[in-house]
């Protein structure tokens, strides 16, 4: 009878589990592309991302201004820049930024190490959209 009762359970778990199987596939392809892929791609035209200082004075800072402009319909707002490093100081526009108006950030780094370097600084919007990483880079020279 214990036999009976454990062969019966096995049966019912074999059927539940194809009838949840069959189930599934009757919908369609499991779909499983990421959050940040099905979100449109930005309207804010960065003019560049990456700017090379080249050869640096070494204890001299050095600024940059990447800049954008709000092509989107709506008004942008610049939540949060992150430097990569203590090396790096940021600045950017803090009001809000309406449609067909230009935003900056300012990264000034530190060149106080010999060497080349490359800093990652990280600027996030109100859109919903993935943080833009933004890359300053060059040598130091002694």
């Amino acid at each position: 009878m214990k036999t009976l009762k454990i062969t019966l359970f096995a049966v019912l778990g074999v059927f539940l589990f194809s009838a949840n199987v069959n189930a599934q596939s009757a919908k369609g392809p499991a779909i499983t592309t990421s959050a940040a892929a099905q979100k449109p791609s930005s309207a804010v035209k960065w003019t560049e991302e990456i700017h090379d200082f080249e050869d640096l004075v070494k204890g001299v800072p050095v600024s940059h201004d990447f800049t954008f402009i709000n092509t989107t319909k709506q008004t942008v707002i610049i939540t949060d820049v992150k430097a990569s490093c203590g090396c790096t100081a940021t600045n950017y526009t803090k009001t809000p930024i309406k449609p067909g108006e230009k935003g900056s950030i300012t990264a000034t780094y530190n060149a106080a190490a010999q060497g080349a370097f490359s800093k990652a600084v990280t600027v996030t919007l109100n859109e919903g959209e993935a943080p833009k990483i933004l890359t300053i880079k060059g040598k130091v020279l002694e």
